[in-house]
Formats: structure tokens, C-alpha cells, sequence
């Protein structure tokens, strides 16, 4: 029986172009997962957006001189192309900026006011005297009270992942003008978060089946207690707080956020014709995972959830399967640095499964992991090229020669052709297995590891020899291969869609690989097989010194700003 799977991904500030970064923390996971899934034959709704309405975005238009309302339009659109290229296949990508997640989000405020949920209060907000205004959290900057980095933004400090208020941090200043702010007294709505504790500690307690980093997380919050905090700010910019007295000011960003993964699912049922179709994937038994990376943990496993608690109704996660960091070259990505490689200027250059390979192979699941070019190198031409496509092409080529362009008839299968196939079914139920836990690194590792056993296969069997003396025997070794190859294309389409779809018509299925499911296609003797082409590219050794240079210009094109 089927499964309803929701899958929520973060949103990016539409504020610049998508790197690496993104790319390993949150969507690859994700697009791996809900391939998997639609694979099993489960019902997916897989939804994210671009979120418009961060400081970020403000910041970015300050610094280009425009609008914020094009800054965002120019990366959503940006984006968009992005998913495509890439091949992550989101049911729905929207934005924070349509009217339906306006009413949505006005309807959870209004549900967890009533509730008693939210309540007024006054704060201290910090005011710039020469900007002649107050300052987002993400205008303002100081040293972290926890760790002691000295640019800690005033909602969260990017080195230790702590959330801050901005009175909390030391030598506080304007990002702007670096002029140290005063603080004024105003009223905002707060959520009150500390109310929760109890509920969500026992919730938590349930959860054996989250990632060590996650539980571990999330207990360090719990443990030195949940605070209120504040849902609104004094902006111009965002969600106009649906509340009397408070039209000049915003719906905080981090609040209005999360709603947008309820708000995007009931945009999808709306373009689907039917507004209650979002249902399914909210309530009953449906399964609900979360992916993002670990500084947005606290949000998804603490703050989302008593959201949820406080609104009644609605699923809580099932899962917040959340990475760790990518570094690059060894050093911590930095965009303000310039240290960091853009997800468009790879897709100009690069084909899109040999990155998602490489970031899968090294997914950061337990710890940071390290993208560099030399290894992205290594993995492209001595794993892809050299032991999986290296597989494909000989196996398929050798077919098409020398038995009419089709499948042979293999005859009796001995031990060892039994064997290999034997290997490929386990390997089917072992991924499988692991994909269900959203154990992505290992699961490829496996898959991988069946493709070198057939390249021995192969080499053992050496069929181009045995083709003119016994033509029977090469047709089981080529059989053999090739029936291997219908296991690789299903369990490698969730890493590798784009190779798999065209080792999937190389072998004379119609269709997609989807409509196989997740299943061993055996193939039938005298199947018709197309002209086959190397799946993969061998890329040349001097890509590592011109990507490093690249990397270099950039990185210090961004000190001569600075």
C-alpha cells in the first residue's frame, strides 16, 4: 500500500545565486529522497520556495540600488532554471511573496493569538541614530556571548549556530554605517515558545529514529530552556501583521517561513483543482520529513513543531534529516569572502550527475564534508567514467556488435552468473533499506560497489574472447552484465536521473524509469537495444588548475571590496 510523503525543503533567501553549500545541506538530499519514493510508487508532494522576505534581500537591494520586489523576481527566476538543470524535481517551488501564503500565514497568527499562543509585549529594538532608523537582526552585528566570534549577526551567530537576540551580543554595531545603535521600546507580538517545553522535551524523547546531530541539537535548546520570542519587527518590508496598530510593521521572517511549506502544499491542491488535496500529505498517516542544513535545526525540530502543537491538526515532523556543512578546498564557505562555487556557473561548465556523484559520495549526514576540485576530478573520471560507465559502454557495445543490437539469450545461467544477479537483488533491498533512513552516502557506496563486482564479472568472463569458440557463453556473461545494468539504472536514478533515463533507453525500455518502479526489470532475450553512448565524460586533469584559479580571483576580487 502506498504512502503519503511530504517533503519540505528549506527556502533560500532569493538575495544571490545558489551554491555547493545549498546544494549538499538541503536539496540534493531531498531530490534523492523524493525520486526514491515516487521510485516505491508512494504519493509525494515534495515543496520549497524562494523566501522574499529577509533582510537579506534588502540589504542585497541596497547594494545593488534597486527594489527589493527585482532582486527577487531576478534569483527566483534564477532558481527556477537551476532545479532544472540540476534535475531536482520539486512538485512546487513558489515564493514567500503570493497572496496565498499572505492569507495562510495571517490564518496560523490569527489560530495561535486566539489560542493565547501569541501575546503583546514591549522590547528593546536597536536604532540607528545615523541610518535614522531600527535595524533588522541582520543589519546589525557584534561578538557572539557564546563562542566570541566577532560577527555574529543579531539573530543567530554563523559560527556556533546559536539563535541570539541582538541585545545579547557584545560590541554591538550597524552593518551599514558600523555605528553602535541605541535601543528604543516597542511593541511586537511575541510566541510563546516557553509554554511548549514540556510537550515538545516528551515529543522529542519519541523521535529514536532521528540523526545523532539533530537529537543532540535539539536537546542543548531544551536544556537551557525555551524562551519567548518575538514574531514581529518594526520593518516596511515582509507580511503585514493582520492586527490593528501594527501596520508599520512586518511579520518576522523566520515566523512567517515555515508557514510557507503549509502554504505552498495548499498552492499546489489549488493548481491541482482540488484546495483539499494538501490534506493527505498534513494529517492522517502521512509522513513528514524536513530537509535542511544543521543551522536551521532549532527552527524545524523546536519552533516549527510548537507552531504546529499550538495550531492543532496537522502532522508534526516524522523526520529533520539535517546535514551537516560543505566546506571548499578545506576552507568554511564564505559568500561574503567570495568562498564558495556557484551552482549556475557549474551548470554552464559541467554536466549535473558527475556533481551530484561527487556530493552524494561525500554528503555531509555526521560531519562536515569537503568538496575540491581535485577530488570532484578523481570521482568523475575514476568512478564514473572508468567503473561505472566503463561497465555501460562495454557491456552495451559488445551486445550491440555482436548479437544483432539486441538482448542475447543467455541459455542456463552457471553459479557464478547466478551469483552477480543474486548481488544485484541485494543490493536493490540494501538501498532501498537505506534510503527508507535517509542514509544517502552509504546507500550510494552500495550501488557503487555492485558496478565494480560486474566490472570483475566482466573481466573474469571476458566474453570477447569466448564470442568466435563459444558464442553461448559469451551470450550469458553479456546477458548477465546487461540484466545488471537494469538494477544499476533503478538504484543509481535517485542520485543520477539524467544517466539512468539514457542507460534506461540504451537498454530498449520505453518510457521512463519511474514507471519500472523500484524493481529489477529483467530483460527479455531479443529486446532491441539503441545505439549506445558513453554515459559519462572524462574530463581533463587541467579543470583542477583553472577552477582553483577561479576560485582564487574571486576570493580576493571580494578582500578588494572589503
Amino acid at each position: 500500500m502506498s504512502e503519503h510523503i511530504f517533503i519540505g525543503v528549506a527556502w533560500p533567501y532569493a538575495n544571490g545565486p545558489l551554491h555547493l553549500g545549498h546544494i549538499a545541506g538541503a536539496y540534493l538530499p531531498a531530490d534523492i529522497f523524493a525520486r526514491y519514493h515516487r521510485l516505491k510508487g508512494n504519493k509525494v508532494l515534495m515543496v520549497s520556495g524562494s523566501d522574499q522576505h529577509g533582510a537579506p534581500i534588502t540589504i542585497r537591494a541596497e547594494q545593488e540600488g534597486t527594489r527589493p520586489q527585482e532582486v527577487v523576481a531576478k534569483y527566483h527566476r534564477q532558481f527556477i532554471d537551476c532545479w532544472k538543470r540540476l534535475g531536482v524535481s520539486f512538485d512546487l517551488f513558489t515564493t514567500t511573496g503570493t497572496p496565498n501564503h499572505t492569507q495562510v500565514t495571517h490564518d496560523v497568527f490569527l489560530t495561535l493569538l486566539n489560542k493565547g499562543h501569541i501575546y503583546k509585549d514591549k522590547m528593546l529594538q536597536a536604532y540607528c541614530p545615523k541610518c535614522q532608523r531600527f535595524l533588522p537582526d541582520r543589519y546589525l552585528e557584534g561578538t557572539c556571548p557564546n563562542c566570541g566570534f566577532i560577527k555574529a549577526r543579531g539573530d543567530e551567530c554563523d559560527a556556533c549556530g546559536r539563535p541570539l537576540n541582538s541585545g545579547e551580543l557584545k560590541n554591538l554595531r550597524c552593518r551599514i554605517c558600523s555605528t553602535a545603535p541605541r535601543f528604543e521600546s516597542s511593541e511586537h507580538f511575541f510566541l510563546r515558545l516557553s509554554s511548549f517545553q514540556e510537550q515538545l522535551a516528551d515529543w522529542i524523547k519519541r523521535q529514536a529514529h532521528w540523526r545523532n546531530n539533530v537529537v543532540s541539537t535539539t536537546w542543548k535548546f531544551l536544556d537551557e530552556g525555551l524562551k519567548d520570542r518575538a514574531i514581529t519587527r518594526d520593518l516596511d518590508w515582509g507580511i503585514v501583521v493582520p492586527q490593528p496598530g501594527f501596520e508599520r510593521k512586518r511579520v518576522y521572517v523566520w515566523f512567517e517561513a515555515v508557514i510557507g511549506y503549509l502554504s505552498a502544499s495548499k498552492e499546489w491542491a489549488k493548481i491541482q483543482g482540488d484546495d483539499d488535496a494538501w490534506k493527505a500529505f498534513w494529517q492522517d498517516g502521512a509522513k513528514s520529513f524536513y530537509f535542511i542544513g544543521k543551522d536551521n535545526i532549532f527552527f524545524h525540530t523546536l519552533i516549527w513543531p510548537a507552531m504546529l502543537m499550538g495550531y492543532g491538526g496537522l502532522n508534526l515532523p516524522y523526520d529533520v534529516p539535517a546535514n551537516e556543512f560543505l566546506t571548499i578546498e578545506g576552507k568554511k564557505l564564505s559568500t561574503s569572502r567570495g568562498w564558495a562555487i556557484w551552482l549556475p556557473d557549474y551548470l554552464e561548465r559541467y554536466e549535473p550527475d558527475p556533481l551530484r556523484y561527487t556530493l552524494a559520495a561525500n554528503m555531509p549526514e555526521s560531519g562536515d564534508s569537503d568538496f575540491s576540485w581535485h577530488e570532484f576530478l578523481r570521482r568523475n573520471n575514476n568512478e564514473l567514467v572508468a567503473t561505472y560507465g566503463n561497465l555501460v559502454h562495454r557491456a552495451l557495445t559488445f551486445a550491440y556488435r555482436n548479437f544483432d543490437g539486441a538482448v542475447p539469450s543467455p541459455g542456463e545461467l552457471d553459479e557464478r552468473s547466478q551469483g552477480l544477479l543474486r548481488q544485484a537483488e541485494i543490493t536493490l533491498e540494501s538501498v532501498d533499506k537505506l534510503l527508507d533512513r535517509c542514509g544517502f552516502k552509504e546507500a550510494m557506496k552500495q550501488a557503487m560497489s555492485l558496478a565494480q563486482e560486474s566490472n570483475r564479472y566482466l573481466d573474469e568472463q571476458a566474453p570477447w574472447k569466448t564470442i568466435k569458440t563459444e558464442r553461448e557463453t559469451s551470450a550469458k556473461s553479456v546477458y548477465t552484465a546487461l540484466s545488471v545494468l537494469t538494477a544499476l539504472k533503478t538504484v543509481l536514478y535517485p542520485f543520477l536521473p539524467f544517466s539512468s533515463e539514457r542507460l534506461h533507453s540504451f537498454l530498449g525500455f520505453d518510457g521512463t524509469v519511474k514507471e519500472g518502479g523500484w524493481a529489477i526489470q529483467f530483460l527479455p532475450p531479443g529486446q532491441t537495444l539503441r545505439q549506445p553512448q558513453p554515459l559519462f565524460l572524462k574530463l581533463d586533469e587541467d579543470i583542477v588548475a583553472e577552477e582553483s584559479s577561479r576560485l582564487d580571483s574571486l576570493n580576493e576580487s571580494k578582500k578588494a571590496e572589503s
